[in-house]
């Protein structure tokens, strides 16, 4: 069970992590690297100001933006590039676009505030493209590496946490992980899962998933074939083809709500507590908008590690699992942006269970059906006696 132990899978403040290393990390992720040409790809409010000799590094908001350079831009200068074989190590600006998997503007910045082309200048002068980016760009760039070929990866919200837990385990280890549990869960016909709230009351959604070949999340992107890792990585995952059902939604605001799913689309939100304004915000974009409730994504966490605070590494855990609204064309589906009414809407948004995230309600169960199959997959945040099992195996 790649060295985990069952008693540190249910103790996960117990595991100790190596220190974080970009060559490991990058040799491990994108074998081979010899050769390559790598860039690293930023988010900026106003890139055309702010990258101008770097200006963004003033700027204290940009947390995400410095780790970008403090350890990638600068890692891959001062030794990782040369270890590894590789060339470039430029890094350029995007303009920030404020909602999750939206597709990208073309226009981006060098480093002295050059205005430059993605189709034109970057995406065919580069192997391995790094997004280190405010807000995700899996799905936009999982479309462009099939068109131009490259290979890369997404790390939004990169953190102190997620740099020296979830991007410095071995990446194999998780891969084989992850198959271990996509092998336990391909195929399933239907996951139900239920959400006890804290006055006693139980929601069920159902997922429709016709038998399906599970997908995994599993961080590696060896070879040359095009492709787009989305890392910290760990997942196994399915696109629903039908949902019905309730579950609960904790806003931004912490209002909390209670989501209507009828053939997999949300259609409704009732207030539980909190600010009716936002439940009714929320239930004008469903009438307006009805794609932006469509149920885009089912995914289980299949790693080992700490709460990080943001979502990329959190729905990672083993034990917690996910829902997404929006685009899934990225995951294989067949929600694409032009389906959306605006632009803005065509976002891939992730709604996660965990237990530091939704704290107002408990995952009591998920169970899957798989033909004559009924497995319990998850009780309480906590991974079943089942897919334990099949992580030993």
């Amino acid at each position: 069970m790649s060295q985990l132990a069952t008693e540190i899978i249910l103790n996960p403040s117990e595991r100790e992590f190596p220190p974080f290393s970009l060559t490991g990390l990058l040799g491990t992720v994108f074998e081979p690297t010899e050769g390559c040409r790598v860039c690293i790809l930023i988010d900026l409010e106003k890139p055309e100001t702010e990258s101008k000799g770097m200006a963004f590094l003033e700027n204290d908001s940009y947390t995400v933006q410095r780790k970008a350079y403090e350890e990638f831009y600068l890692g891959l200068k001062k030794g990782a590039m040369d270890q590894l074989g590789m060339t470039g190590g430029e890094m350029f600006a995007i303009p920030m676009t404020y909602g999750s998997n939206l597709d990208l503007a073309d226009e981006c910045y060098d480093m002295e505030g050059r205005q430059l082309s993605l189709d034109g200048d970057i995406y065919p002068n580069y192997d391995l493209v790094l997004c280190i980016t405010t807000y995700s760009a899996t799905a936009p760039l999982t479309a462009k590496c099939k068109v131009f070929g490259f290979r890369g990866a997404t790390l939004h919200g990169l953190n102190d946490v997620i740099l020296n837990t979830g991007l410095a385990v071995d990446y194999n280890e998780v891969s084989s992980d992850a198959e271990k549990l996509r092998l336990a869960l391909t195929n399933a016909d239907e996951i139900e899962i239920d959400f006890t709230l804290e006055d006693g009351r139980v929601l069920t959604a159902s997922l429709g998933l016709d038998g399906q070949d599970a997908q995994k999340s599993h961080g590696l992107c060896k070879g040359t074939a095009p492709d787009i890792a989305n890392l910290p990585a760990g997942e196994v995952y399915f696109v629903p083809v039908d949902a019905n059902g309730q579950f609960p939604m904790k806003y931004e605001d912490g209002t909390l709500g209670i989501l209507e799913v009828k053939d997999r689309s949300i259609i409704s939100s009732t207030l539980i507590q909190g600010n009716q304004a936002t439940i009714d915000a929320h239930n004008q974009r469903l009438a307006d908008d009805p794609m932006t409730g469509t149920l885009g994504e089912l995914g289980f966490g299949t790693q080992v590690l700490p709460v990080s605070g943001a979502d990329i590494q959190d729905e990672k855990v083993l034990g917690t699992c996910h829902l997404a609204t929006g685009r899934d064309d990225h995951l294989g589906g067949d929600i694409v942006p032009d389906m959306f009414k605006k632009h803005e809407n065509s976002t891939h948004d992730d709604i996660l269970f965990a237990p530091h995230k939704t704290p107002n309600f408990d995952i009591s169960q998920v169970r899957m059906k798989r033909g004559d199959q009924r497995e319990i997959l998850i009780e309480h945040f906590r991974p079943s006696e089942y897919l334990l099992e099949a992580l030993r195996s």
